[in-house]
């Protein structure tokens, strides 16, 4: 038999008795009508949750079918809505079935053409360990053992310090420079003080770069056609630019952030090379191709894992240095782009970098106003020089003086501070005026002039006596400067623009 709520008239699906009037309901209907009433709603007697029994049938049996399911018809409607889900249920799994053939077909595919790369890779690797095996053999030179790459090497050079051909140099270079210092003059005919204070614009050549971001960074001039320069911008590219034509020479792209240093090596005999730094962490090289005339990608130096924040070629032309917020200055050679050195890590990152004139001193500066010395050829730390009483204050750039005595940088936010490497102290602290802000110092190569490029145009002292020969303030914020041959001239970047300043004609 059946049994049937009374309460909706419908077959419960958890029935339970009443103990009182014996009538049967569905337990939630009566559940809630008790919450509600507090009575039996056939009876209205007095009822509560305990008086009900639940009701338990063995074996369990379906639910009849709703009165509506009971005709043929209404049979035939509910076997064709189960045929119809069936359907739709077997099409979607149909496409599901379809789709992971193909992504696993386009799976096995790459996994094949990736198995090939790789096996032309080994194949070419081995051919390469052949013949450097071979050409070692007829030289007489030692092969490392295969598997110590690129890293391993890196490793050893960090703890063994230079290789001995690199360190030769280096202190045959010392010995020639260090011998002439002291009968260092500045050459016949170079600027003097008095010529420096007339100095006026002379040209300025305008749209350099692209407008978008606007702006040089930095900025180098050739020594061996002084006429060219070379340009640094934000819009990442690296321009050679010919003043004497008004040319565009060369457009150098591959950075993918802001060129942040640019330089040329210039050597008797060998392609000029264009060198460069930039905040993507990379520096780049490209190699005048005579000919063709073209400047021609050389190579890509990643060693450091932050913004390149120093770029100098060391004075035997053969090394670059370079620094990088990753808290580690490098060498590299510059005849096969090779990393010869990399400091340990330091405590704070390095925020630009100078070298010694002599070749044997590296200076990096710190976000904290300190500047650390470190001898080139071991690598230990030579001097730490901090500006007494000044507020952190970041040493953004370095200059050495081509003396080698002195060593231009940031005093504090609005000041230059000279040392004099050989007490260490600071011998002269020039200040600049509170809304001043310093972007870069540097000294000419007669040691006689320090110039200083900031928020407010660019300044040139006179070396000892400190008298400011003349200001630049036409161009407004001088990014980058300078000095050209023989001081007759002094090149700045402002905004877009590059300004030359001379004697006036």
């Amino acid at each position: 038999m059946s049994f049937f709520c009374s309460i909706s008239g419908e077959p419960p699906q958890d029935p339970v008795v009443s103990s009182k009037s014996g009538h049967v309901y569905e337990r939630r209907l009566i559940l809630k009508y008790i919450t509600e009433n507090g009575t039996d709603p056939i009876t209205g007697e007095k009822l509560e949750e305990a008086d009900l029994v639940s009701v338990k049938a063995n074996p369990k049996t379906a639910p009849p079918r709703p009165p509506n399911a009971t005709s043929i018809p209404a049979l035939l409607q509910t076997l064709q809505n189960e045929w119809d889900a069936t359907m739709l249920e077997t099409f979607a799994l149909r496409q599901q079935y379809n789709s992971l053939r193909q992504e696993l077909s386009y799976a096995l595919y790459a996994q094949d053409a990736a198995q090939r790369v790789v096996a032309r890779l080994i194949k070419e690797r081995d051919a390469a360990r052949e013949a450097l095996s071979s050409v070692a053999a007829t030289m007489n030179v030692e092969v490392p053992a295969q598997g110590g790459d690129v890293e391993m090497t890196e490793a050893a050079q960090e703890a063994g310090g230079l290789p001995a051909d690199v360190l030769k140099q280096i202190d045959e270079t010392h010995q020639k420079l260090s011998a002439a210092r002291k009968k260092r003059k500045a050459p016949e005919g170079y600027a003097t003080a008095d010529e420096v204070k007339g100095y006026t614009g002379k040209h300025t050549i305008p749209s350099l770069h692209s407008p978008s971001p606007a702006g040089i960074t930095s900025l180098a001039v050739s020594t061996a056609n002084p006429s060219q320069f070379l340009t640094g911008g934000n819009d990442k590219v690296v321009q050679l630019y010919d003043r004497s034509t008004d040319k565009v020479l060369a457009q150098l792209k591959g950075h993918t952030k802001k060129v942040t240093h640019v330089a040329f090596r210039e050597r008797q005999d060998e392609p000029t090379l264009v060198l460069s730094g930039s905040a993507d962490k990379i520096a780049k090289a490209w190699a005048h191709d005579e000919a063709s005339g073209e400047y021609i990608p050389k190579a890509t130096i990643r060693t450091h894992k932050g913004e390149i924040t120093g770029l100098v070629v060391h004075p035997t032309s053969t090394l670059l240095a370079l620094g990088s917020a990753d808290r580690t200055w490098s060498l590299h050679d510059l005849t096969n782009f090779n990393q010869v050195f990399r400091s340990p890590e330091a405590e704070e990152p390095f925020t630009s970098l100078d070298i010694h004139p002599d070749g044997t001193l590296v200076a990096v500066g710190t976000p904290g106003g300190t500047i650390q010395v470190f001898d080139i050829r071991t690598g230990a730390l030579a001097a730490s020089l901090t500006p007494d009483g000044a507020a952190p204050f970041t040493v953004n750039t370095l200059s050495f003086s081509e003396n080698g005595y002195h060593l231009a940088a940031p005093g504090s936010l609005s000041s230059v501070a000279v040392w004099d490497l050989r007490k260490p102290k600071v011998t002269k602290a020039l200040a600049l005026g509170d809304a001043a802000k310093v972007n870069r110092v540097r000294y000419d190569t007669s040691a006689g002039f320090l110039g200083v490029a900031g928020s407010e145009g660019l300044r040139v002292f006179a070396h000892k006596s400190w008298e400011e020969l003349v200001r630049f303030e036409e161009g407004g914020e001088v990014a980058d400067f300078a000095f050209g041959v023989g001081g007759k001239e002094i090149w700045g970047a402002t905004g877009r623009e590059v300004r030359i300043w001379g004697a006036a004609e």
